[in-house]
């Protein structure tokens, strides 16, 4: 067994088990930690630095790592490997591997401050109507016209991560009270309001397009009847993004930020949302509050003869 796969099979694979056993983190969390310890092995493999024990790394590897991966990713990338692997050496720490984690006290590149982007409730009512203005149009079957809708609804109307919309099933779903029950990031569980119009369009699916409706059956399917995954949704996103003439860059999370703006800007407590986002601290939902106040200021600027 080469060097490569004795870190893989010796720190790595243990770890990831960990990630998605006992905390049940998604598969796509779990490649983003993959794809940072991937990157910080092969950086010390590179420079003849992996010695085969964790406790031999040292903190000036970890300097140069971070310094030689600012030249090949961005900074929040940086930012995101160092986390991934700041937990990853906390973990062996608790497993009584090594005595302290070389990642601490590193110094990261500076990230730029960045609001959030989102879209207006216009813009999100055109992308809500692509499906049933290609339905009319025929251009596409009314099974996938509305499983569409349903996607799009969803992730508007109850402000799911696209993780968790992949993995929602029928079972999740509270017909009578409205409500999905989901399972978040580290275990998490938040009850989410589906809202009239997401539960309309759900009956309307389950009673006469969904093949299957079963307690532990996907509620939104691939076009082939298989669960979808995170990447088919975003695909099937910037379909309907061009249909709308609107930005080719907006994500799925970013229609959760949407879900999350516009709920403040018509009132909701802030608490509130981030109960319903599922956020563990107050500090990651008040980062909404800074966008509603730039709009503030925005229209001070254009409005008052003293801006």
């Amino acid at each position: 067994m080469g060097d490569s796969e004795k870190w893989r099979s010796q720190w790595v694979e243990p770890f990831l088990r960990h990630l998605s056993g006992e905390r049940r983190l998604s598969a796509y969390t779990c490649r983003n930690y993959e794809t940072a310890l991937v990157a910080f092995f092969g950086f010390l493999d590179s420079m003849g630095k992996w010695k085969g024990d964790l406790s031999s790394v040292e903190l000036r590897e970890t300097r140069d790592f971070v310094i030689e991966q600012q030249n090949r990713v961005s900074r929040r990338t940086v930012h995101n490997y160092v986390s991934g692997l700041r937990t990853f050496f906390k973990y062996w720490m608790r497993q009584g591997k090594l005595e302290k984690s070389p990642f601490v006290g590193i110094a990261l590149p500076k990230l730029p401050k960045k609001l959030p982007a989102f879209m207006t409730e216009q813009q999100v009512r055109s992308l809500l109507e692509g499906p049933m203005r290609l339905l009319e149009g025929e251009s596409i079957p009314a099974q996938q016209a509305w499983r569409d809708r349903l996607v799009l609804e969803l992730l508007y109307g109850a402000g799911f991560r696209v993780s968790e919309l992949c993995e929602l099933t029928y079972g999740q779903v509270s017909f009578d009270e409205g409500v999905a029950r989901i399972v978040g990031k580290g275990g998490k569980s938040r009850i989410c309001p589906l809202g009239r119009v997401a539960m309309a369009v759900l009956e309307k699916w389950r009673q006469e397009f969904a093949p299957a409706t079963g307690y532990s059956d996907p509620v939104v399917l691939s076009n082939r009847g298989q669960k979808w995954t995170p990447r088919g949704v975003q695909l099937l996103l910037k379909k309907y993004l061009a249909l709308a003439d609107l930005p080719m860059d907006l994500t799925p999370h970013k229609i959760r930020h949407s879900y999350a703006t516009h709920l403040l800007d018509n009132g909701a407590d802030l608490r509130l949302v981030q109960e319903l986002l599922g956020h563990a601290k107050l500090s990651t939902t008040q980062i909404y509050t800074h966008v509603n106040i730039g709009r503030l200021k925005d229209a001070f600027d254009q409005a008052h003869p003293r801006a």
